[in-house]
């Protein structure tokens, strides 16, 4: 039976000591001898586990001391910090207002364009969330082009925010230049149709 305790004293020339058991009870003497090897001199007041045994001399001593193993104690985790704020990442949600009231202030423009906007962004936002926990818990993981596909279809805000805040998508060289060309496209188009340079009949 292994029991609990501490070194109480230790003298490390002549190599022996006593060992307190947690229990209670007397001192057991212990042999540099009983401890694992290649584990360095014991220090007074560390924690051990051990067996006890009845020496030459007919008193008990302890034999087989091992260290009890400690569980890492976990650090709380940190939420993740938003990716860096490029200057086309801070600004492009802006300027795309400032296109919008402009737009709007030429040509008639449904309130419904708005909805849209928001509706789609609300998705692509929980398209990337979805993904990025796939992704984690390595699960079938939503494909690229489904989510440019989102973005174009007037979801780039929220696609953009999801990349900031949940840092996903956003370091990928080849995504990020096609995530670029999408939000450019949906923009072009936006203007495109309130312009009368196209109809939504041929869109």
């Amino acid at each position: 039976m292994r029991i609990d305790g501490k070194l109480k004293s230790w003298n490390d020339e002549r190599g022996f000591g006593f060992i307190d058991p947690v229990h209670g009870g007397q001192e057991i003497f212990v042999h540099i001898n009983a401890f694992p090897s290649g584990t360095g001199r014991p220090s007074v007041g560390q924690a051990l586990t051990f067996e006890v045994e009845l020496g030459p001399n007919g008193k008990k001593r302890a034999h087989s001391v091992q260290y009890p193993v400690r569980g890492r104690a976990r650090m709380p985790q940190r939420s993740e910090a938003p990716a860096d704020w490029t200057l086309p990442r801070l600004l492009a949600i802006p300027a795309f207002i400032a296109i919008y009231y402009y737009v709007a202030s030429r040509w008639p423009v449904q309130p419904v364009v708005i909805a849209i906007y928001v509706l789609a962004s609300l998705v692509a936002f929980l398209a990337y969330a979805l993904d990025k926990s796939a992704a984690i818990q390595k699960r079938w993981r939503t494909s690229e082009g489904t989510l440019l596909l989102i973005g174009l279809a007037c979801g780039w805000p929220g696609a953009l925010l999801a990349q900031q805040f949940l840092r996903h998508k956003s370091s990928k060289p080849s995504f990020v230049a096609a995530f670029w060309m999408t939000v450019l496209l949906n923009v072009a188009g936006f203007v495109a149709v309130h312009a009368g340079a196209l109809s939504l009949a041929r869109l």
